[in-house]
């Protein structure tokens, strides 16, 4: 007989279901009529993750940004029908952070990804990217620690910075944690911040982790890239909203300092990064550029552009074929970089 918890984790997933077709049904008009004038965007597409990329396009800000709160709200709305039915989460508070670990019956002790969300560096938290790190807890077979890192433009840079260095210290030195079985992971704002802390490590000579994995990373806040342009009408990205975040996060500091937009950072001795970008993302030049440079820095870097996908497409995983395939490359990704003996198949 099955018991309370496997019932309950199967209701809420067929609400999950429910909620996201529901998405779908309601942009369906929007999308067929676009298909039927050869919108590049929706090729190789299913139906349902159309109606996912449209809603957020439809959600997402742009024009006079007036606050971060403009830009909160919908991420916060688009995640709360997707809360994973698998997974523990165990709140976190400390002295100086805040965070959540996230497991699954899959997740070796011995082995943790520090994870850094997304969201400009003006929103987002553990719970609005908890489909991500709950399906990469299992993939990677890790122990997941998402950090609730301080918010702009509350807290400017370099706050973020400060509190992933708190995070990474504090796995360190009071959970025991090896650097060789720490991976360091981050999507959009939360990849560039992933890179930042990497180099901040590197300067002040303290252990680096194993690797660091980087999903849609923002890693030029000038907003210099082609890709900015081109793939605008093939994203739910505008030009709008990355720039006030680069603002708001910024505030005031040189939008080319390394620590802000790491494409611009001496790159030399970081430990081997695994990156993933769509085609039809705004920052895919991001990643193009970083990687050459990491490249020419002798650093062991992967990149991955995966085909029509738009931003961070990884949060679809429960329809988009693509998105699984590409946080299950992850999980092999991490399980490479830190083995756990008698533990690892691949």
């Amino acid at each position: 007989m099955a018991s309370r918890l496997q019932v309950q984790s199967v209701a809420q997933r067929a609400r999950n279901y429910w909620a996201f077709n529901r998405l779908a049904a309601r942009a369906g008009l929007r999308t067929l009529a676009h298909r039927a004038q050869g919108n590049p965007r929706l090729a190789e597409w299913s139906l349902p993750y159309e109606g996912i990329v449209e809603m957020m396009t439809l959600g997402t800000p742009h024009g006079d940004i007036r606050s971060a709160d403009d830009i909160r709200r919908p991420l916060e709305r688009l995640t709360l029908i997707t809360q994973p039915s698998d997974a523990m989460r165990q709140p976190v508070t400390t002295v100086f952070f805040g965070g959540e670990w996230v497991t699954t019956d899959a997740s070796a002790p011995e082995r943790v990804i520090l994870y850094l969300h997304g969201g400009g560096y003006v929103s987002g938290s553990p719970a609005t990217h908890a489909p991500i790190t709950a399906r990469l807890a299992k993939e990677a077979e890790a122990r997941v620690f998402a950090l609730d890192y301080r918010l702009a433009p509350e807290h400017p840079f370099p706050a973020q910075i400060e509190d992933a260095w708190a995070a990474y210290w504090w796995l360190l030195t009071e959970q025991g944690v090896k650097p060789a079985q720490i991976t360091v992971a981050g999507d959009s704002a939360g990849g560039g911040l992933t890179i930042a802390l990497l180099l901040a490590l590197r300067d002040a000579g303290v252990p680096l982790p194993a690797g660091a994995i980087c999903l849609s990373p923002w890693l030029d806040l000038t907003l210099s890239g082609a890709t900015i342009t081109t793939n605008e009408p093939t994203d739910y990205l505008n030009f709008d909203v990355l720039h006030a975040s680069a603002q708001m996060y910024a505030n005031g500091y040189d939008l080319r300092h390394p620590l802000i937009s790491p494409l611009y950072a001496d790159l030399a001795g970081l430990p081997p990064l695994l990156i993933q970008a769509g085609s039809a993302e705004m920052l895919l030049d991001d990643s193009r550029r970083f990687a050459l440079r990491a490249r020419e820095a002798g650093v062991d870097v992967q990149l991955e552009v995966w085909e029509h996908m738009v931003h961070v497409w990884h949060f679809t995983w429960l329809l988009e074929p693509k998105a699984r395939q590409a946080v299950a490359q992850i999980g092999r990704f991490v399980r490479h970089l830190t083995p756990v003996p008698g533990n690892d198949h691949d």
